[in-house]
């Protein structure tokens, strides 16, 4: 039996949390996570139940992740996204979002879209996040440590300080992918931190 997605929303209304809560279970291939309704601690809830797609209300950008460290809307939603790179983020818009806040989402649902609209954009995010992890793996099934040339590109461009919207845009591939090459990247080498891997790259003669 195929395992259900499971989505998190993260929405300060619980009232249209139980509203996506209903569209999302009646479909049958989603397992609707219980929401969360404020960012603060956000960080330890995606390491625990690891959801597949985060539905996030771009308002909740304003408030802190971490009450100790004070960031912007933008810098936010790239924490969230490098915090679990295989999640695709969408943002749940009823109100009025600077548009260079909603390009860094993988994409947008609108309040009224309804059942179908909603369906759709959870279907294709997960379809692209499935291709691209793909495409992101290696041919052959033997395990490797060694970074491929791609994933070589975008280790460079992380230890440059690229966000993954930055990098996809440079290599002209989807942000899914370059992504699940950082999940890679990640295990191939055993590093998790941007400053850790930029000394990996330094170390390993390439940075320019």
């Amino acid at each position: 039996m195929k395992a259900l997605v499971s989505v998190l929303v993260a929405e300060p209304s619980e009232i249209v949390c139980e509203g996506l809560k209903t569209l999302i279970e009646a479909s049958g291939s989603y397992n609707f996570l219980s929401p969360v309704h404020q960012l603060t601690g956000l960080y330890d809830r995606l390491e625990v139940i690891r959801p597949d797609v985060l539905i996030l209300n771009p308002v909740l950008l304003s408030t802190p992740l971490n009450p100790d460290v004070c960031m912007s809307p933008k810098r936010q939603l790239t924490a969230l996204a490098q915090a679990r790179p295989s999640m695709p983020i969408v943002a749940l818009v009823y109100q009025y979002v600077e548009q260079s806040l909603l390009h860094q989402f993988d994409d947008i649902v609108d309040i009224t879209a309804g059942r179908s609209g909603l369906l759709n954009v959870l279907s294709s995010v997960t379809h692209q996040h499935t291709a691209a992890t793909e495409e992101a793996m290696p041919l052959d099934t033997k395990e490797s440590y060694e970074l491929s040339d791609r994933e070589t590109d975008v280790l460079v461009l992380v230890a440059k300080g690229l966000s993954s919207k930055e990098i996809a845009d440079a290599l002209h591939i989807s942000i899914h992918t370059v992504n699940s090459h950082r999940k890679n990247i990640t295990a191939k080498t055993g590093i998790k931190s941007v400053a850790g891997l930029a000394v990996y790259a330094m170390l390993h003669n390439l940075m320019e």
